[in-house]
């Protein structure tokens, strides 16, 4: 078996909120609008919207009603840390960096080397309307 990611699932607050900004963010990286799906599952009182790509599929679902007022927080235990994507040039970071500044997104961190990682490890970090932590990162040398 290869270590390979079929998909993740993120609870947001707001549904349509979120739909806003990764409508936005990933066709940057590579997801085509095109195969994104919506529906309701009776079964587990959510919304869920779904983007899928031939390599994963990200999908946004509505909190449970008793939970929906709690705060998001990426160190909390079971909580999803950040979402890294991969770039294959530094460029390619730089250019979505530069369009997330467009769209007005949370910009952590702009686009620069972090040799604390490693020596070619170049990223931009960046957060959803829920907080959640995003990165583009290219781990190649210029």
């Amino acid at each position: 078996m290869q270590p390979v990611i079929d998909h993740i699932e993120i609870t947001v607050k707001d549904l349509n909120e979120a739909i806003t900004f990764y409508d936005y963010f990933l066709p940057l990286v590579g997801f085509n609008l095109k195969n994104k799906a919506q529906a309701f599952i009776a079964s587990h009182d959510k919304q869920v919207v779904e983007y899928t790509h031939p390599n994963f599929a990200i999908a946004l679902t509505s909190p449970r009603e008793s939970l929906k007022n709690e705060q998001v927080h990426r160190r909390r235990p079971g909580a999803l840390h950040h979402l890294a994507f991969k770039a294959e040039k530094r460029a390619d970071v730089d250019f979505i960096y530069h369009q997330l500044l467009a769209f007005n997104a949370n910009i952590v961190a702009p686009p620069q080397l972090y040799p604390e990682y490693h020596q070619n490890y170049y990223a931009v970090f960046f957060k959803d309307p829920d907080g959640i932590k995003l990165e583009v990162v290219c781990q190649k040398g210029v």
